[in-house]
């Protein structure tokens, strides 16, 4: 386990990169199973979601389509408990199996505020793929349909996840680690 520094917080490799890719590789393929002949739309959550959500759709071999929507509630390393739709869908996604693509689930408000955001626009389905779930956090009940990783209550980083706007470059997870 390497330790690095981010800011004034370090942090330790708790999901290596080759576990990573092999976790989105079948997650990839269960989605190509479950939406054979539907091409979905995945909808990444910014900016969280970017490197996971390209990584998966590399990965995808069924036609899909790809849009992004930006929402912030994160603040350094806690949530602001306030979640602001930042950019919004543009796409119609009326008849469309949609596919909301998130870093990670910790509390579920941000993905119950998205699907009840998309169930107005008329999709056929909307389901959730997330790279990490944090299952004790969550404060709603979510079906969430692709998870990666389930995790503990941490802090973490790398992947596309960041403290403070820094780490999100780094190829492996992190958490923090308490001095």
């Amino acid at each position: 386990m390497s330790i690095i520094k981010v800011k004034d917080k370090r942090f330790e490799t708790s999901i290596p990169e080759a576990e990573i890719k092999q976790r989105v590789k079948e997650v990839a393929g269960m989605i190509n199973k479950d939406m054979a002949g539907k091409n979905p739309l995945l909808l990444a959550v910014l900016n969280g979601s970017f490197i996971f959500a390209a990584d998966l759709m590399r990965e995808i071999t069924i036609p899909c389509e790809i849009s992004f929507v930006k929402l912030a509630s994160y603040q350094g390393t806690q949530s602001t408990g306030v979640i602001k739709e930042v950019i919004g869908i543009n796409e119609d996604l009326s008849g469309r199996s949609v596919i909301i693509v998130e870093d990670i689930v910790e509390s579920g408000l941000t993905m119950k505020r998205m699907i009840e955001t998309i169930g107005t626009r008329n999709p056929a389905d909307v389901r959730i793929c997330t790279l990490l779930l944090k299952p004790e956090k969550l404060k709603v009940d979510l079906d969430i349909d692709y998870v990666a990783f389930r995790i503990p209550n941490d802090f973490i980083l790398g992947y596309g996840l960041d403290y403070d706007q820094q780490g999100r470059q780094l190829k492996d997870i992190y958490t923090l680690k308490e001095d």
